[in-house]
C-alpha cells in the first residue's frame, strides 16, 4: 500500500554534487520524520540524515556540511542534496519514512528499495 521510490544516483567525481529524491505514493495518510540512510560494500547501514515534518534536520558528522535533506510535504518527497562529494560517500542510499497509513494507526518505517551513488577518485 505504501511505496517509498528514490532516484538520483549515478556516477560521479569527487568533488561533484548530487541530488537524489525519494517520493511517497500509496496509503500515505500521513508522514512523520523522513530520512536517508546508506550501505557501502561490507558495512553496516548508517543514518546519513533525519528530517522531522516540521522542518528540524539532523546529520550524521560524517555529512555534516556537504549534504542537506530536505522535503516538500505537498509531493510527499525528501531531497537529500549532496555537494562536496568523497570516494567514500559511495553506497547505496536508502530512503526511510515513518507513515499512517489510517488515522487510525500509528505510524510504521518504510524503506525505499535503494539508489546507488558511485564518487570516483
Amino acid at each position: 500500500q505504501v511505496q517509498l521510490v528514490e532516484s538520483g544516483g549515478g556516477l560521479v567525481q569527487a568533488g561533484g554534487s548530487l541530488r537524489l529524491s525519494c517520493a511517497a505514493s500509496g496509503s500515505t495518510f500521513s508522514i512523520n520524520a523522513m530520512g536517508w540512510y546508506r550501505q557501502a560494500p561490507g558495512k553496516q547501514r548508517e543514518l546519513v540524515a533525519t528530517i522531522s515534518s516540521g522542518g528540524s534536520a539532523n546529520y550524521a558528522d560524517s555529512v555534516k556540511d556537504r549534504f542537506s535533506i530536505s522535503r516538500d510535504n505537498a509531493k510527499k518527497t525528501a531531497y537529500l542534496q549532496m555537494n562536496s562529494l568523497k570516494p567514500e560517500d559511495t553506497a547505496v542510499y536508502y530512503c526511510n519514512a515513518a507513515i499512517a497509513t489510517s488515522w487510525w494507526k500509528n505510524p510504521d518505517n518504510y524503506w525505499g528499495q535503494g539508489t546507488q551513488v558511485t564518487v570516483s577518485s
